[in-house]
């Protein structure tokens, strides 16, 4: 594949190849999405967490830069955890990445599966 620099020296923008869904995606202005099996990774994890009385709630945003599903304990609150799907990362820190109630991410990969694995753990929100 050849990097978007890399044009012929007569303006020919032919010579840059990028990948299709790319192109697809910014001629028709679609958001990011999670496919089927992104989807039931991530499902998976939330229906274990809400039968064990962690979450209770969830939500999915499908921005133009990336997919969002957010976990809540309760309705009103903000988030307590993002399960993020970002494509512009994915060939340097990994396109998915856990991010804490602050905004602190908590972990980055390349697999979906990986990154699912920090709530193997018993992760919970400290209460004060």
């Amino acid at each position: 594949m050849v990097d978007r620099g890399d044009a012929t020296e007569d303006g020919d923008d032919s010579a840059i190849l990028i990948p299709f869904q790319e192109a697809r995606r910014r001629h028709l202005e679609l958001p990011v999405t999670f496919d089927r099996r992104e989807l039931d990774q991530i499902l998976r994890v939330y229906g274990r967490m809400v039968a064990a009385g962690e979450w209770r709630d969830y939500a999915i945003d499908h921005l133009p830069d990336r997919a969002v599903f957010s976990v809540f304990r309760r309705t009103s609150e903000v988030p307590l955890f993002q399960i993020a799907k970002m494509p512009k990362l994915a060939r340097r820190q990994g396109a998915f990445a856990v991010i804490a109630a602050g905004g602190v991410i908590l972990k980055r990969g390349h697999e979906l599966g990986r990154v699912l694995g920090i709530f193997d753990k018993a992760l919970r929100l400290a209460e004060a």
